[in-house]
C-alpha cells in the first residue's frame, strides 16, 4: 500500500488546469454602437442650442426615451468633467447647456478682447460680394449692369474690410479696376477655396433670409436686384451674419 501511495500521480491536461482557475474577471461593458451615436448627437446639439435643453425637448426632437437620454447625458456630462476638456455641460434653469469652466474664465476673457469685432454686411453688401465672387475678376460697371444699382460706396466698404482687392485693370476702354475676393473672405465665410461657394438657388436662399431679418428697408438706390445668373458651384457654406452698414 505504501508503494501505491508513493507512485507520482498523473499530470492534468492543459483544459483541466485552465477549468480549476478561477474564471476571471469580466471586462466592463462597452457603450453600443447606438449610444455612442447618441452620445455625440447629444454633445452636438447642446453645443449649437442658445437656450438650455430640457431632457423633454431632446427625447421629442430625437424620438428617444427620457429616460435613455437621461443616462447618454450623465455619461456625457461626465465625460467632460475631465480636467482634460475646458467646456462642460451644466444644468441651468432645468435645462442644460454647454459652457466653459470657471478655472478659464480669465484666459478666455482676456482671448475674447483681442478678437476682431465681428463681420457685418449690410445685403446690398452681401449681393455686390456675391457677385464679385462668382464672376471674378469683375469690373465695377460690370457689377453695376448685373445689380442694376451705383454700388461705390459698397465696393470701398468691402475693400476696407479686406474682403476684396484689386486685380489689375481690365483691356478695354477707360482701364476700368478688376476685383476679385481675397484669402480673408475665404476665412470669414468658413471656405476651403472658391468651389465651396454656396450654389446660386442656395445663396438666393440666404438673401431672401437676410432680407426678412433687416429690419429697416434698404435704401431706394441700393435696392436688392437679382442674384447673378451664372452657374456656379454646388458646395453649401454659411456665410457671417448680416446687419446693416454703418
Amino acid at each position: 500500500m505504501e508503494e501505491l501511495d508513493s507512485q507520482p500521480q498523473p499530470e492534468l491536461s492543459v483544459e483541466e488546469l485552465m477549468a480549476s482557475r478561477e474564471a476571471p474577471a469580466e471586462a466592463p461593458a462597452q457603450p453600443s454602437q447606438e449610444d455612442a451615436q447618441l452620445k455625440a448627437v447629444l454633445e452636438a446639439i447642446i453645443y449649437v442650442a442658445e437656450e438650455p435643453l430640457t431632457v423633454v425637448q431632446i427625447s421629442a426632437a430625437l424620438e428617444q426615451p427620457a429616460e435613455r437620454v437621461r443616462e447618454v447625458l450623465n455619461q456625457l456630462i461626465a465625460e467632460f468633467d475631465h480636467p482634460a476638456h475646458g467646456v462642460s455641460i451644466r444644468e441651468v434653469a432645468g435645462g442644460f447647456k454647454m459652457a466653459t469652466k470657471p478655472e478659464h474664465h480669465e484666459a478666455v476673457r482676456n482671448f475674447v478682447k483681442s478678437l476682431k469685432p465681428p463681420l457685418k454686411l449690410s445685403l446690398p453688401a452681401l449681393e455686390t460680394l456675391a457677385v464679385i465672387a462668382y464672376k471674378q475678376p469683375v469690373t465695377g460697371p460690370e457689377i453695376l449692369e448685373i445689380r442694376g444699382v451705383q454700388g461705390a460706396g459698397v465696393l470701398k466698404t468691402l475693400l476696407d474690410r479686406k474682403l476684396i482687392a484689386v486685380a489689375g485693370r481690365k483691356n478695354v476702354i477707360g482701364k476700368p479696376m478688376l476685383y476679385k475676393t481675397t484669402k480673408e473672405f475665404l476665412i470669414q465665410f468658413g471656405l476651403k477655396d472658391l468651389s465651396e461657394l454656396p450654389s446660386l438657388k442656395e445663396f438666393e436662399e440666404i438673401r431672401r433670409m437676410a432680407l426678412s431679418d433687416v429690419e429697416p428697408p434698404a435704401p431706394a438706390a441700393e435696392a436688392p436686384a437679382e442674384a447673378p445668373s451664372e452657374p456656379s458651384p454646388e458646395a453649401v457654406a454659411e456665410p457671417a451674419p448680416e446687419s446693416q452698414e454703418s
